[in-house]
Order: structure tokens, then C-alpha cells, then sequence
């Protein structure tokens, strides 16, 4: 039996929304987006620049993957972890992946120093998320197995009794199937498979 890994699919993240902070005259309007790429990254935030070009910052942070293993914080100008930091504490806190949040600054004229930044952001950041739906998906893996056309009854039946989903099957001299499992079935099916070589 031979096996190929595909990629995975994600679990929590948001729909696209707005929230908003203010303090001592300054004003934090905050976005949170679905993501699933650094290219759209790019794109979100170069249109909310152009959007709110007359701000004084736009502030972000994003969590990418299954495992939450690409994210990057960025300070636009505040002093160094005011910022981004925040932002990316509060996707940590509620466990999101695959979510870009931009945290737009108006200056209100009144300086709120390190703490004073890091609660704004954090703040503004908590308020988007809680406007959003949190969209929460069973993670899966998708693979691809080869066997030989006699094994696939004990092939089918551990199919059915992990409820798979197929993707694709195709049967000739080698039969092959590609297949989704929940990550936390990965383990038990894949050595499922193993037994019947």
C-alpha cells in the first residue's frame, strides 16, 4: 500500500467584520478577514491603507494553517510590540487560524504610551472578534492510498467504519482511493491500512 499526504483543512476562523476603540481622542477602527493566503494578506491590507489613507497607522496580525504555524505581527510605526502584538494575542486567546486583523489608528493628539497602546490594540482587536462569527471546522487530512484490487473490501470497510470521505477512487490492476480523515482519526486509520499489507 502506498501513501501520499495532501493538505489539511482549517478549523476557527471568522467572518469578515468591524469593531472599534476609542481613548483619549484617538479612534481604533479594527477588521477582521477570513484568510487563507499571504497574497490576500498583501491585498487586504494595501486596500484598507488606500481606503483610510488620512490614519496614522494600519496595524496587523494574522495567523495562517492548521496548526496556526505562519502568523507575523506588524507595528506600522508604533513603537515595537504595541501593536501587533496584541492583535496576535487576541487570535491566540481565542484559538483562530486562517484570520487577518487590521487595527486602522486616527491620532487623537494625546500620547498613550506602551500600556496605553497595548490595551487600545488589544481592545479594538477583542471588539472585531466579538462582532464576528467564529467559524469552527473539524480539521482533516487528505490522502492517497494505493492497493491492490483484492484488498478493497477490508479497504471499503475501514472507509465506513471511519467515516472517510471519498474524494476519488479508481479501480484497475492497482486500485487507488484519495480520502479525508478528522486529524484525530489520522493515526488509528493510517495503521489501519498499514495491517492489511
Amino acid at each position: 500500500m502506498r501513501y501520499n499526504r495532501y493538505f489539511g483543512y482549517l478549523q476557527h476562523h471568522t467572518t469578515p467584520s468591524e469593531g472599534s476603540f476609542k481613548v483619549k481622542g484617538s479612534k481604533f477602527l479594527s477588521f477582521a478577514f477570513p484568510v487563507e493566503t499571504e497574497e490576500e494578506i498583501k491585498t487586504i491590507v494595501a486596500n484598507l491603507k488606500k481606503e483610510y489613507y488620512d490614519a496614522c497607522h494600519h496595524c496587523y496580525a494574522y495567523i495562517l494553517g492548521y496548526n496556526s504555524e505562519k502568523y507575523r505581527e506588524n507595528d506600522d510605526g508604533e513603537p515595537s510590540g504595541t501593536a501587533g502584538k496584541p492583535i496576535c494575542g487576541q487570535l491566540r486567546s481565542k484559538q483562530l487560524t486562517n484570520v487577518l486583523v487590521v487595527v486602522v489608528r486616527y491620532f487623537g493628539g494625546t500620547k498613550l504610551g506602551v500600556s496605553g497602546l497595548i490595551d487600545a490594540y488589544k481592545n479594538a482587536t477583542s471588539d472585531v472578534l466579538q462582532n464576528a462569527k467564529i467559524i469552527e471546522k473539524i480539521v482533516m487530512k487528505e490522502h492517497q492510498i494505493s492497493f491492490d484490487y483484492e484488498q478493497t473490501n477490508a479497504v471499503m470497510k475501514i472507509v465506513k467504519d471511519y467515516n472517510l470521505q471519498v474524494v476519488s477512487q479508481g479501480f484497475d490492476s492497482r486500485s487507488e482511493l484519495v480520502f479525508r480523515v478528522r486529524l484525530s482519526d489520522e493515526s488509528r486509520v493510517l495503521a489501519m491500512f498499514e495491517k492489511l499489507n
